[in-house]
């Protein structure tokens, strides 16, 4: 019963597509095989459209490759007490303070802030739609500033773990505003900061909108976003109703992912309230691996409350997991 297939090409700066402007040791290691063409002519005749996923600003462990040698160490996020993500131990928060905070998803993840890099980035993906333009869409996921847990309300609280703070972000929040950035404890011009912040990670998603719409007229752009928009406004400055308002996404797919049947219908009906029909609810289907039923109480739910499409993440575990395919096929007695 899909219809669409997400299939993640481009993570820790790495393609595994041919690629000039990314690292794509992992095709060439294919030695001449092209998978991704592959599986988009297979797809495509039977039927299914083909969205590239590619995760936009974390590199994950990888350090080095052609994103960050073009844009110098100064690229990657610093947090509130001036130190830079690289220099991280294990690109996890120092040992001692991890009883208190934590990254989410630990890594080396760009600064949205840094100079001309909305314009890399843009560029990055229109190579891969020119080069593959029978592609339909083009997903992007880790679209927002590192999460932190606990979550910090943004920096005019003067709590947790914060991140943006490099060099070139305060300089040119400087330039932009006349405001100094908050840095250590000062919570001076915080709020002024937030929205600066927020309004970088836009600029990111616009630029590669407008790229990718140029490359291939008619591709489908979409995000994987936060499923509560508030908590992705103020913590993760990730304004996707805006994006979705200023036509910069086609649609957006809130990460809707929990066990907690209350917490996942609060979600799901926040995130479909706030994005409308061209809201995708994304469901954590691999959650339910061993509970295929909870899969499909959530299937039933997400139905009935007509958003523009259904996500079920991810293939790997439906793949691993017969008894969760057979719960949630179509015509399955539920």
């Amino acid at each position: 019963g899909a219809s669409d297939l997400f299939v993640q090409v481009y993570r820790g700066g790495r393609a595994w597509y041919a690629a000039r402007l990314a690292d794509d040791a992992p095709y060439r290691a294919l030695g001449g095989e092209d998978p991704l063409r592959e599986l988009v002519r297979r797809a495509q005749a039977r039927g299914l459209r083909v969205h590239a996923w590619v995760n936009v600003l974390t590199l994950g462990s990888h350090r080095d490759g052609p994103l960050l040698r073009a844009l110098g160490p100064g690229a990657v996020q610093v947090d509130r007490e001036g130190r830079s993500m690289l220099d991280y131990p294990g690109l996890q928060v120092p040992e001692d303070e991890q009883r208190w905070v934590r990254v989410g998803t630990p890594g080396v993840w760009l600064d949205p802030g840094t100079p001309a890099l909305a314009e890399r980035l843009a560029a990055v993906f229109a190579e891969l739609l020119v080069g593959y333009p029978e592609l339909d869409g083009l997903h992007l996921d880790y679209i927002r500033y590192p999460d932190v847990l606990p979550f910090v309300p943004g920096a005019r609280f003067d709590v947790g773990l914060d991140f943006g703070f490099g060099d070139s972000s305060r300089m040119r929040f400087r330039a932009e505003t006349g405001l100094e950035a908050p840095f250590g404890r000062d919570s001076r011009n915080a709020e002024a900061f937030d929205e600066w912040r927020r309004a970088r990670v836009t600029e990111v998603v616009g630029a590669i909108s407008k790229a990718a719409r140029h490359a291939r007229p008619g591709i489908a752009v979409s995000a994987a976003v936060w499923a509560f928009p508030t908590r992705a406004y103020l913590s993760l400055y990730q304004d996707w109703t805006r994006w979705l308002s200023d036509g910069a996404l086609d649609f957006a797919v809130p990460m809707a992912y929990s066990r907690d049947p209350r917490l996942f219908s609060l979600m799901a009906r926040t995130s479909l309230a706030a994005g409308g029909a061209r809201t995708w609810i994304g469901l954590g289907a691999w959650l339910f691996d061993e509970a295929p039923e909870g899969a499909a109480a959530q299937l039933r739910e997400a139905r009935a409350l007509s958003p523009g499409g259904i996500a079920l993440f991810s293939w790997d575990a439906l793949a691993a997991s017969p008894g969760l395919v057979a719960a949630l096929a179509p015509g399955t007695p539920k």
